[in-house]
């Protein structure tokens, strides 16, 4: 069984074109395929770097760019080289447009809704890693979401889920014996969410963490009373503040993300009721 290169290029993390390439692959048995991921293809030199992997491994290009000059410039080079070059969203964007009778606005020309969502997607996957575990809480005010819980409650991959969404999103471990800073209490713009899990998963989450590091495992970190303490407090801490709590017992980081969403966007639509009645 032959081996065969598949090139996947985005202009963002990426996460749409690797589901469609997953969803592809699943189609087809019997295949020895090695995937090559290209996140964040927002220049010519950067794609110039990689054409020279693409070129050392040839196989199949797909990919999500939005900049013209970008996808005209991986075309060009993929036919140089002889290889063909798929642009992962084009046949659904053509048909859906010649559907509703409108031109799609990722088209040359009319890119500026789309350049703004994608910076401001960029720009809280920044804000987003900036302030993971507690860092930069001096301008917390500044985020959409902040997320509170334990360690190893998921906070850090459901932030980036949701810096992925749009959403910047900062987190703190809550530590019985280092008590949050106050500023956690006094904010007004972010929607606060804590999230729990049950305490016994907690406990083999922490040991597997602590297996993948070489790690002794004889520690307060997995001690199944102290981890209980440690829910006990941040739970109390949720119900004295009246934060939402997301129980991530049973979730996947996605449907985590959905729970938070919906939550402010019903946030939202409460605050836009509450002005519509106070203009009226």
């Amino acid at each position: 069984m032959s081996k065969t290169h598949l090139h996947l290029l985005s202009d963002s993390t990426g996460e749409t074109l690797e589901m469609i390439a997953k969803a592809s692959l699943a189609q087809f048995e019997d295949t020895d395929v090695v995937r090559h991921f290209w996140p964040m293809v927002r220049s010519q030199a950067q794609l110039d770097r990689i054409i020279e992997d693409v070129a050392a491994k040839p196989g199949l290009v797909i990919y999500t760019l939005v900049n013209p000059d970008v996808r005209r410039a991986l075309d060009e080079k993929c036919r140089t080289l002889g290889l063909p070059a798929v642009d992962a969203l084009d046949k659904v964007t053509d048909a859906i447009s010649s559907h509703l009778g409108q031109e799609a606005k990722g088209r040359p020309g009319r890119q500026h809704a789309m350049d703004a969502a994608y910076f401001r997607r960029v720009e809280a996957i920044q804000f987003t890693i900036a302030h993971d575990d507690g860092i930069g809480w001096d301008n917390w005010e500044e985020a959409d979401i902040l997320l509170a819980g334990v360690s190893r409650s998921s906070k850090t991959p459901t932030s980036i889920y949701l810096a992925n969404r749009g959403y910047k999103t900062a987190n703190i471990p809550l530590v019985v014996e280092s008590p949050p800073p106050n500023k956690l209490f006094s904010l007004k713009r972010p929607l606060i969410v804590g999230l729990t899990t049950a305490p016994e998963r907690l406990v083999q989450i922490r040991r597997n963490r602590l297996l993948s590091l070489n790690e002794q495992e004889q520690t307060d970190y997995i001690d199944a009373q102290r981890v209980q303490e440690e829910v006990r407090f941040a739970r109390r801490l949720f119900a004295d503040n009246g934060w939402p709590v997301i129980d991530v017992t049973r979730r996947s980081i996605e449907e985590t993300a959905a729970a938070i969403i919906r939550l402010i966007s019903e946030r939202d639509a409460q605050t836009a009721g509450d002005r519509v009645g106070i203009s009226g």
